[in-house]
């Protein structure tokens, strides 16, 4: 399993994390509050056929957004970093581009 994480500087952390998550409700496996969220992506999101599904795990700080993502393969883990900095710095358009420095586990 492959894992990375981002510390995203932002104080709007709890705001974006719910956008993220309510946005991702409406096709994905998602459970939140205002400190913590899991999204599931399915193995075959997107039309991708990887070996396993594939976990984001948010949670909010006072001045950083904590995203850790949990892959099967590095492919796998690539393509979701994209998706996640993508998504957030359209929710976090006032700030954007956020800081996305991603340290592999």
């Amino acid at each position: 399993m492959a894992s990375s994480t981002v510390h995203v500087p932002t104080a709007h952390a709890s705001r974006y994390l719910q956008q993220l998550c309510k946005h991702w409700a409406h096709n994905l496996a998602v459970e939140f509050s205002e400190t913590d969220g899991k999204v599931t992506f399915p193995r075959n999101a997107r039309g991708a056929d990887w070996p396993d599904d594939a976990t984001l795990l948010l949670r909010a700080h006072d001045d950083t957004l904590e995203c850790r993502l949990e892959a099967s393969a590095s492919g796998q883990l690539a393509a979701l970093k994209d998706a996640v900095a993508r998504h957030l710095d359209r929710f976090a358009f006032r700030e954007a581009p956020l800081t996305f420095d991603w340290r592999e586990a």
